[in-house]
């Protein structure tokens, strides 16, 4: 496996005996070069030594040689760069475009780093990584940690930009939507995101201050006045969202896929959307209340929603129920101010230079509790502190991006287990920080 090689290459994970090319050449390598992820060479700027003689410049690696052919290196002026390819079977000479031989050096993965990779891979519950973590410094942790959060950060942020690109660049909206998703609490979350975005905001916004037009149109949009029903708030409802649909000649819609088994009543979509609906016409600027919030106990009083009388003796149309006031629980909460405030402020702030937003992103984080989720329950017992929200998006980070897709050999945790399980068999002359 070429990504395997590519680890064994970077870290220096070299047989006990001296290294040479396929030549004859005896090989030192002084620096491996820095990884590329990116088009071009494996490693950028290494350092090798042969022959007795210093060369610096890049490195290719392949699995077999001829894929320097396979993948058109030998036509490329960008590989003409590469002082050394390193391949784990040399089966035919390499040249550069301009016809020059290029140095080869034939290096396999250890059998040891292989089994152990395959353990990591192969882990269903607690990976074998876990064992190493109590030994590992606070410093370590922290430093991956907090490369996971700015992971985190991006990819949300690349969420919302590319929400924006389809609202004109109109925030309010953009972060309603958002909002609508995350209060789907994750089984619903793609309905939702759905059905916010088709509501008809600048139809809506003529009718905001009257909250039984905002639940007409919402319910409709949502697809939950279709049935035949002899609830006469419904039937209410129902007739309200025929007039206003045929006013702003609303798009035809098909009903939601909405998702009811094992939820409980009051995370059932109707709940949700008539305390959504309730949200929108109570708050006109929300955005603007949230970006001015400097606390998360603001935020949280901005939430604090709840819902038109009807619902407090509802859970849908079908049934009624005991008497209860519908607001969001503190757990509910955090979830939002995570999922939804946190990445708007650091988004807003990086579109508006904003230093001050990003780093209150950061504070809003770290002032509230860890989430509990399958994920940090996983986790639970390796000596990680998770203590704060920003502790348990760094595991979500950790788990989706890393051990889920399998890229240990980009973890942290999985180098210091790879490094723990090889030392001492093979050389590792590398005393720097492992480029991760």
């Amino acid at each position: 496996m070429e990504q395997l090689l590519h680890y064994v290459w970077k870290h220096k994970i070299f047989p006990l005996q001296e290294l040479r090319t396929v030549s004859g050449q005896a090989v030192e390598v002084i620096d491996p070069g820095l990884s590329n992820h990116n088009a071009g060479p494996d490693f950028f700027n290494a350092k090798i030594k042969i022959d007795g003689t210093l060369w610096i410049g890049n490195v290719e690696l392949h699995t077999i040689a001829s894929d320097w052919i396979k993948h058109g290196h030998d036509k490329d002026k960008a590989y003409d760069s590469v002082i050394l390819h390193v391949a784990s079977q040399i089966d035919m000479d390499i040249y550069r475009s301009n016809g020059e031989a290029i140095p080869q050096m034939v290096l396999t993965c250890p059998e040891s780093v292989t089994s152990h990779y395959e353990e990591l891979r192969q882990a269903d519950m607690k990976p074998p990584c876990f064992s190493v973590i109590p030994a590992l410094s606070k410093l370590t942790i922290h430093s991956w940690f907090s490369a996971l959060q700015t992971e985190r950060f991006e990819e949300k942020t690349n969420v919302i930009k590319k929400r924006l690109e389809t609202l004109n660049n109109h925030w309010e909206d953009a972060f309603f939507i958002t909002l609508a998703r995350n209060f789907g609490f994750g089984i619903n979350g793609d309905a939702f995101e759905t059905w916010a975005k088709q509501i008809p905001f600048r139809a809506v916004d003529k009718h905001r201050d009257n909250l039984f037009q905002v639940e007409a149109i919402f319910f409709g949009q949502a697809g939950l006045l279709e049935a035949d029903l002899s609830d006469a708030y419904y039937l209410e409802l129902q007739k309200e969202y025929k007039y206003l649909q045929h006013k702003f000649q609303f798009q035809k819609i098909e009903p939601e896929s909405w998702k009811l088994l094992r939820l409980r009543p009051g995370n059932f979509p109707h709940v949700r959307i008539a305390q959504l609906a309730y949200f929108y016409n109570k708050e006109h600027s929300l955005f603007s209340k949230i970006i001015e919030a400097e606390t998360t106990d603001q935020i949280k009083s901005i939430f604090k929603t709840g819902t038109s009388p009807y619902w407090e003796t509802h859970y849908n149309f079908n049934k009624t129920a005991p008497n209860k006031e519908k607001s969001l629980g503190n757990g509910s909460l955090n979830l939002l101010i995570i999922n939804t405030v946190v990445p708007f402020l650091y988004a807003y702030g990086l579109y508006k230079a904003d230093e001050t937003l990003c780093a209150r992103a950061t504070t809003f984080l770290e002032n509230t509790k860890a989430e509990n989720n399958y994920v940090t329950r996983r986790w639970d017992g390796t000596g990680i502190p998770v203590f704060t929200a920003a502790d348990s998006q760094a595991l979500l980070q950790l788990q989706k991006e890393y051990c889920d897709k399998k890229k240990c050999l980009y973890c942290r945790f999985g180098y210091e287990y790879l490094k723990q399980k090889t030392t001492g068999l093979y050389h590792q002359h590398d005393t720097k920080v492992p480029r991760l």
